[in-house]
C-alpha cells in the first residue's frame, strides 16, 4: 500500500496548523497595538519612550 495519502495528510495538517498560528499572531498583534493606542490616548506612556531605566 502506498503511503502517499499519509504523507499528503501530514503535510496538509502541518500547513493548516502553521497558517492558524500565523493568523493568531497577526490578530493578537493587532489587539496589542489597539491596547497600546488606547493606553497612550489615556496618558499612559511606555518607559522606553522616555528613556527611563528600570
Amino acid at each position: 500500500m502506498s503511503h502517499e495519502a499519509y504523507v499528503f495528510a501530514a503535510y496538509a495538517i502541518s500547513a493548516v496548523a502553521l497558517a492558524g498560528l500565523f493568523a493568531w499572531i497577526l490578530i493578537d498583534q493587532a489587539a496589542r497595538r489597539r491596547e497600546l493606542a488606547e493606553l497612550e490616548a489615556h496618558g499612559v506612556h511606555r518607559r522606553s519612550e522616555r528613556g527611563d531605566k528600570a
